[in-house]
């Protein structure tokens, strides 16, 4: 038997995104970290910020490198320094890109409060690691253990049902015979008053 997935609605996504509040928006503009971040960091992915210096990955202008000045949250955009494109009255622009399409080769680290998400996501990441080293068997142990610390748990006992017995065919009939036969003398009684009222008469 497959697991039926949940359906996800392209529509309910997009809805989704278009009206995500700020804080899930900010988790949005994550983009990966380069192989050496990476090795130093000990963080995959971290949300772009302007200060920070990303290389293009994907487009026109792969391979552009170069400081992001503007976070557009409102657009899901994000502007980098030198990369730009003229109009057609001749005024230079800046090139909208999507922080997915980028990689960060250097990280602007003015903010006490990123160095503590990235200690954060770093001691996370040694934890998930630890587990993932340890051989099945002791975590078969362990959760054999925990199963075992835990007391057994008392079921409430059930009431049983008083059983009715249902009377049988012979039964019914004799109950429905009984009801019959009053009413018959019921209506002999009737014929006779009549009888003697018509008499009378």
């Amino acid at each position: 038997m497959q697991a039926i997935k949940p359906v996800t609605k392209p529509t309910k996504q997009r809805k989704m995104i278009y009206q995500a509040p700020d804080h899930i928006r900010y988790k949005l503009f994550a983009a990966p970290l380069s192989p050496e971040l990476k090795a130093s960091r000990g963080v995959k992915t971290l949300p772009v910020r302007s200060g920070d210096t990303v290389r293009v990955m994907r487009g026109d202008h792969k391979g552009f490198e170069g400081k992001i000045t503007r976070v557009d949250r409102r657009k899901y955009r994000i502007h980098i320094e030198g990369l730009t494109r003229e109009r057609v009255d001749g005024t230079t622009i800046f090139f909208p890109i999507h922080p997915s399409k980028v990689m960060i080769t250097n990280l602007n680290l003015d903010d006490k409060w990123r160095k503590k998400i990235l200690e954060r996501k770093k001691e996370a990441r040694k934890k998930v690691e630890e587990v993932a080293e340890k051989p099945p068997k002791e975590i078969v142990k362990v959760k054999e253990e925990a199963v075992e610390e835990k007391p057994p748990e008392k079921k409430p006992k059930r009431r049983k049902k008083k059983v009715t017995k249902k009377p049988t065919v012979e039964k019914a009939k004799e109950k429905a015979e009984k009801e019959r036969k009053p009413k018959a003398k019921k209506a002999k009684a009737k014929r006779k008053t009549v009888q003697k009222t018509e008499g009378g008469t």
